[in-house]
């Protein structure tokens, strides 16, 4: 059995993780802590390790060598639905 730290992120888990980073912010004691307990089922080391992965994706993206996925955009107003070519 794979050990937690090897396990992928659950979409949810994503997501109360992006918002535990915008309440947690890099100047609060014990955020990776604070930050593992709004998610649930995982330690503060997963979490740090996982914030350390998105940084290092986020430079690369940044300096081009991630290139962006082509999407094309269909649809109305308020009916626009985007499809990855």
């Amino acid at each position: 059995m794979a050990s937690s730290s090897m396990r992928s992120w659950s979409a949810a888990e994503n997501k109360a993780f992006e918002m535990a980073l915008a309440v947690f912010d890099k100047d609060t004691p014990d955020r990776w802590v604070n930050v593992a307990r709004a998610i649930g089922g995982r330690t503060p080391e997963e979490v740090k390790r996982h914030y350390e992965i998105l940084v290092e994706d986020v430079k690369y993206i940044e300096s081009g060598k991630v290139p962006f996925p082509n999407y094309i955009t269909t649809g109305g107003v308020g009916s626009i639905k985007t499809i990855r070519k």
